[in-house]
């Protein structure tokens, strides 16, 4: 019933992201919201307007709690989009991230 995408059978290579100005190495397996968690944790990844921390809850495109701005495009789901060489990625929300 269930399959192993062919993507996630390979052996994973590393690419170059740029999350909030910052260069990060980052298996290119992993979804945008899946790689920021990795490098930030869940307290990390984005703000509500009063500042408390936000993150992604399903990762499967439907709670849009992983809205973020790659290349210069906000609220994207970051859950549904790969990790791409030379992405820019900055978190949203907030004034500050810890």
């Amino acid at each position: 019933m269930f399959r192993r995408s062919e993507r996630a059978c390979q052996a994973a290579r590393q690419v170059q992201v740029r999350v909030d100005g910052v260069t990060m190495s980052v298996p290119d397996t992993l979804s945008v919201a899946a790689a920021v968690l990795q490098v930030h944790g869940w307290q990390g990844y984005r703000r509500h307007h009063d500042g408390s921390s936000r993150a992604p809850l399903c990762l499967m495109g439907v709670c849009h709690e992983c809205l973020i701005t790659i290349d210069g495009q906000p609220n994207r789901q970051g859950c549904l989009v790969p990790v791409a060489e030379g992405m820019h990625i900055e978190r949203q929300g907030g004034e500050r991230h810890d």
